[in-house]
């Protein structure tokens, strides 16, 4: 591993909380995907930050439900004391990060992201420190949709040209009901945003499957459901540099 890189890692969290849902409900963080992957983290002995672009943040709704939560999931999420629960309520603003703090960069989503994360300046710009330093750079659900926009120095185009990147799907937009409410939006689906910057997209065969995939220093994953094993391997790919 580069002597440079800290064993600290950024994980990212969409400032968007907004109507998005048919019925009015808002969009924001989906909470177990900032969870499981700050305990996969802190178990892996790094030193977790929390932040978004904005400072601040909102949690959707629909992911805290039985569906999603485990008991210990709802046992934290109700813990204000909870370390967790503490970095959270005090989430950073990007901007006042210091981007060579980072060894490991991971991007949360909830539907927000497609909002907020493609022009997320400074949550961008420690991404392509992480990633011009030789580190990872993971993201999750939705949270691949800041993937086109973090650029390599050495090449001029996104980190995902030519790799192999995966993300929420369209399956799964549709299964939700939210895919014409995207297309009204005017936001990029995953799969369209990852083409577009030459990512190679794969998906699994049902939308809701456990799915991630590692290419280089690249580390992605499908849904909700994947983010223990996507921040396992990006973990792993940190600990092999």
């Amino acid at each position: 591993m580069a002597p440079e890189l800290p064993k600290r890692a950024l994980i990212a969290v969409t400032s968007y909380n907004a109507p998005f849902y048919a019925n009015g409900d808002p969009t924001g963080l989906f909470y177990t995907e900032a969870l499981h992957s700050y305990l996969v983290l802190k178990d892996a002995g790094f030193e977790v930050d929390i932040a978004s672009e904005t400072g601040t943040y909102g949690i959707d709704p629909h992911s805290i439900d039985k569906m999603f939560m485990s008991e210990s999931d709802f046992a934290i999420y109700n813990d204000k004391s909870h370390e967790f629960s503490k970095k959270l309520t005090a989430i950073r603003k990007a901007s006042e990060l210091n981007p060579r703090d980072y060894g490991l960069f991971f991007a949360s989503a909830g539907h927000g992201s497609l909002f907020d994360y493609p022009k997320a300046k400074s949550l961008i710009k420690i991404a392509e420190s992480v990633w011009e330093r030789g580190g990872i750079v993971s993201a999750v659900c939705h949270g691949p949709a800041i993937l086109p926009s973090i650029i390599d120095s050495k090449t001029g185009k996104s980190i995902i040209n030519g790799k192999k990147v995966t993300g929420f799907t369209d399956k799964g937009e549709e299964v939700l009901n939210v895919d014409k409410i995207i297309k009204e939006s005017k936001v990029i689906p995953i799969s369209q945003g990852s083409a577009q910057a030459g990512g190679k997209y794969e998906e699994p065969e049902n939308p809701f499957d456990n799915y991630s995939i590692v290419d280089g220093r690249l580390v992605t994953g499908t849904n909700p459901a994947s983010t223990t094993s996507t921040a396992t391997k990006a973990v792993e790919a940190f600990n092999a540099l």
